[in-house]
């Protein structure tokens, strides 16, 4: 009998490679800047009082510096290497060029066109971190949790959310995200609908 779920899906709080539009990727494990740091506290202000079953975040230190109040509570967590961002190869760390924007566009308009199993040079493909993906999201639904909160990355978190809202990969861009956004959903394993999209009201909390 499928059970009922509950996921509140966040991506992380912001770090300085966000604010200078650096890409991260799964290489770059850096923490969050001072407003990350907010943003983290706002969205606890406004949600620590959930009584969540299980907190699950990347390998990375920002997501887990994300819900890190979460965890000061004794909340069970789990950090999956399943849901790290996805490996922008050459690109990670730097700052960008019109060299290399051209390449990320070429490649990202490649993918919205169907070619998922192209890279950026030395980096991932989405195919693959699709079905990196599958296999987290699997050990997500055998543990068997009914309200979880899961915190992860940009890229990975609109492949993640094609994953299990069944729609085409390719149309993944579909599924906008700000640092600190929530996606929440509701249903089961075999059903689960979006409730809340790229929701940042919690955000108002921070003082201006």
């Amino acid at each position: 009998m499928a059970t009922n779920k509950t996921i509140y899906l966040i991506r992380h709080g912001q770090t300085d490679y966000n604010r200078r539009g650096i890409v991260q990727g799964s290489g770059i494990d850096s923490d969050l800047n001072a407003y990350g740091r907010s943003q983290a506290q706002a969205f606890f202000d406004r949600y620590g009082d959930i009584p969540f079953d299980h907190v699950y975040t990347s390998e990375l230190k920002r997501t887990i510096q994300s819900v890190e109040q979460f965890l000061d509570k004794g909340l069970s967590h789990t950090a999956l290497p399943e849901l790290n961002e996805i490996n922008w190869g050459i690109h990670e760390g730097r700052e960008s060029t019109e060299s290399s924007r051209e390449e990320f566009l070429r490649v990202v308009d490649g993918w919205r066109a169907g070619n998922l199993d192209l890279a950026i040079q030395g980096g991932e493909t989405p195919n693959a971190m699709y079905n990196r993906q599958r296999m987290g999201w699997e050990k997500i639904m055998k543990d068997g949790f009914e309200q979880i909160l899961i915190c992860m990355h940009g890229r990975a978190m609109r492949s993640f959310l094609s994953l299990i809202m069944r729609s085409p990969l390719r149309d993944m861009d579909q599924y906008p995200h700000g640092n600190l956004c929530l996606y929440k959903l509701e249903g089961n394993e075999e059903s689960l609908e979006i409730v809340l999209a790229n929701d940042v009201t919690h955000l108002d909390l921070i003082p201006s």
